[in-house]
């Protein structure tokens, strides 16, 4: 396949003559205008095709050019600025901290390496959910405050982080030492059952009673946390509230999470001084009326910094209207997993143009996969936990494969500093993209082909471009 794109670049290399001197349409094609000022000719070029022949490969640079012809244009102007960018990633899971510790030494660092660091040979994840106790992606349900049938404890005097002390917090010490400006979300699957209406890990609802104890659960929380030399940058009230069937879940209705921040968790973490945002929401896209339903209470919004949104249902789109209508509040993507039953190609094409690149033209300032790693059977997970998440990596001892998820992100993060700022591009045909210029000053396109036919195109930045093409299904991430 590398073969094929060298022959398409040459096909187009070999027209330039035959077109040079063809008057062109200056809404569509490039014409005889001045050269690139940026101070570079070239732009890299990694590839990704949807048969896995290529992987995140780099392949020969691409030269800035004037000369015309007929292929689509896609436009990048860094003078239109949109939202800066915190980073790309995915949720690590208590079951991933468990595989990847479960790694020999050597095998270890040179992963962690690899998926944190920030030289060439990393992707450079830049950001991570953690789950508040248990998610279902851990090997047992447990809440920090696990009591006996019965039992409450209303001071939090049991509370405690002992459960992530073997794998999970450990583990994020080494990758903070990797990259200490990493960026942590974290949301709680399920408060401890005491507090809920049902007695279970399953469902019911936070009883109001006990909305005063909660909040400083999640104040103990972000402490304790800190003591371990671990920063929350922002926290979810729930993650999926309209989601009551997972193990571990809590039903959470938008009213009763204003309640519960305005009542509660907005004026404790003030009173302790905590200055981790609070976003809202944490579900899929088909009801942003719950995230308006908040914002619209100013008792409730002056405590949050924004909302978090997944796609399980609706349309990536409806992060637009939200960010109409509540301009200075942030939106995030904070999941979205990668199944079992799917091929690399479907997925590839699907999360690309979605999660990464939909995200992001829809004011995103994070695009994250869900699990990062799982074994070979799709463990661990609680009973009831989802049991066909594929994570970005499949850990067998100390050997790991590399899954769709890993590339869908690396195109990304990769390339993406935390920092960057999302500037304009045109959407041409099949070619959905989005563009970056990082705090270096470069520019970064990703660009996924979304038909099954090869295309070739422009990539047009002030008065220049260069002539490139992808295979159907395939992902482009261009740097200059």
């Amino acid at each position: 396949m590398q073969k094929f794109i060298l022959l398409v670049l040459l096909i187009i290399a070999s027209s330039y003559s035959s077109c040079s001197k063809k008057s062109t349409d200056p809404n569509n094609n490039p014409g005889p205008v001045p050269t690139d000022s940026s101070g570079t000719n070239d732009a890299g070029f990694w590839l990704t095709n949807g048969d896995q022949t290529v992987l995140l490969q780099q392949q020969v640079k691409l030269s800035f050019n004037t000369k015309t012809n007929q292929y689509p244009i896609i436009d990048v102007d860094s003078v239109q600025k949109f939202q800066t960018i915190d980073g790309f990633g995915f949720t690590l899971t208590g079951g991933s901290a468990t595989l990847i510790n479960q790694m020999n030494a050597t095998a270890k660092a040179a992963l962690l390496k690899e998926l944190f660091g920030k030289d060439s040979s990393s992707i450079s994840i830049s950001y991570l959910r953690l789950s508040i106790g248990a998610s279902d992606l851990n090997a047992s349900v447990f809440s920090y405050d696990d009591l006996p049938a019965g039992s409450t404890d209303t001071g939090l005097i049991h509370f405690s982080l002992a459960q992530d002390t073997t794998d999970l917090i450990p583990l994020l010490k080494e990758i903070l030492v990797i990259n200490p400006s990493l960026k942590i979300i974290a949301a709680p699957w399920s408060a401890p059952i005491w507090m809920k209406d049902n007695g279970s890990s399953v469902g019911g609802s936070l009883l109001p009673v006990y909305y005063n104890v909660y909040a400083k659960y999640f104040v103990k929380y972000i402490q304790q946390m800190k003591a371990n030399g671990i920063t929350i940058d922002a926290v979810t009230p729930q993650n999926e509230p309209l989601n009551p069937d997972n193990n571990p879940s809590l039903y959470m209705v938008a009213t009763d999470q204003s309640a519960f921040i305005k009542n509660s968790l907005g004026p404790a973490f003030r009173a302790a001084g905590i200055n981790t945002k609070i976003v809202l929401y944490d579900h899929n896209c088909d009801h942003p009326e719950y995230v308006t339903t908040i914002l619209s209470d100013t008792s409730s919004a002056k405590y949050v910094d924004g909302s978090a949104f997944h796609l399980y249902a609706g349309n990536i789109s409806a992060l637009t209207p939200v960010h109409n209508a509540y301009p200075l509040k942030n939106i995030y993507f904070t999941e979205q997993y990668t199944a079992s039953t799917t091929g690399f190609a479907g997925d590839l094409q699907w999360h690309l143009a979605n999660v990464i690149i939909g995200s992001m033209n829809n004011w995103s300032r994070i695009a994250l996969e869900w699990n990062l790693a799982n074994d070979g059977s799709f463990g661990p997970h609680t009973p009831g936990g989802c049991t066909t998440c594929k994570g970005a990596l499949t850990i067998s001892g100390s050997v790991v494969s590399r899954n769709v998820g890993y590339y869908i992100i690396a195109h990304a993060s990769k390339f993406v500093a935390p920092g960057s700022v999302r500037i304009a591009s045109t959407q041409v045909a099949s070619l959905q993209n989005v563009a970056f210029e990082t705090p270096a000053g470069k520019k970064v396109l990703i660009v996924i082909n979304n038909s099954n036919s090869s295309v070739a195109f422009n990539i047009r930045f002030k008065g220049s471009w260069i002539t490139t093409g992808l295979p159907g299904g395939s992902a482009g991430t261009y740097l200059w």
